[in-house]
């Protein structure tokens, strides 16, 4: 499969592919070795509170509630750390990376964000360092915080490692809200020849030369052909 780049559309099924394993739930620490995944949303009625900061540079994400095989109403307990058998769950791996990296000279953890827009639709929004976690009360429980930062790397998918990108432009979040927009604007469809297939959203003038992510003016949807056609064409 070809490696997914940030802003490529995807179906839950590619981006299980594109993983090597079924991703069953929304936080997944170094599966199989491999690095870190996690699932967002910022639709209405998400699951969990996750918010942009910094204009889309900044990613809090919310930890995840206990099973509900183990608690009837996971919702009106609080997020653990550790489970009944004395294991780190998920947020405790996340949340001891965190201050790994805050703690020392290591480097961050790197993250791979996919978020979900719509029932079927999912966008790679890119590669994020996880910078720090603390926990917090909300409605009356504690509930974990993690701060990830938008990265200038990407994930080899060979090596599995950090290597940096050499011409950037991605380095912000597109908005949930101009996604949509975007989606709606133009049909889910390549603006150039109406393909639904292997759609991107496209920054029209490219962050590195003064674009901007924040405004539905400025993306497109287009499709991987004509998204590597105009990549060719850009100075």
């Amino acid at each position: 499969m070809q490696s997914i780049q940030p802003g490529d559309i995807i179906s839950y099924n590619e981006m299980c592919l594109s993983e090597g394993y079924s991703l069953q739930r929304g936080m997944n620490f170094q599966v199989n070795g491999k690095t870190s995944v996690i699932l967002m949303s910022l639709r209405k009625g998400a699951p969990y509170a996750d918010r942009l900061e910094d204009d889309g540079q900044v990613l809090i994400y919310e930890g995840h509630d206990v099973p509900r095989n183990e608690a009837a109403y996971p919702k009106l307990v609080d997020q653990l750390m550790i489970t009944p058998k004395g294991a780190l769950t998920q947020n405790g791996k996340f949340f001891q990376a965190a201050h790994n990296f805050k703690n020392s000279d290591s480097e961050p953890e790197l993250i791979k964000v996919y978020e979900k827009i719509k029932d079927g639709i999912w966008v790679y929004n890119g590669v994020f360092e996880l910078i720090d976690a603390w926990q917090e009360e909300s409605e009356n429980r504690s509930v974990f915080k993690f701060k990830l930062r938008i990265s200038d790397k990407t994930i080899s998918e060979k090596a599995e490692r950090a290597d940096e990108l050499k011409d950037l432009n991605h380095n912000r979040m597109i908005p949930t809200s101009v996604k949509l927009e975007v989606w709606k604007r133009d049909k889910g469809k390549c603006v150039e020849c109406g393909s639904s297939d292997n759609l991107h959203f496209d920054h029209i003038l490219p962050f590195s030369k003064g674009g901007t992510s924040l405004k539905i003016d400025n993306i497109q949807l287009l499709c991987a052909r004509h998204n590597l056609q105009k990549s060719d064409k850009i100075v």
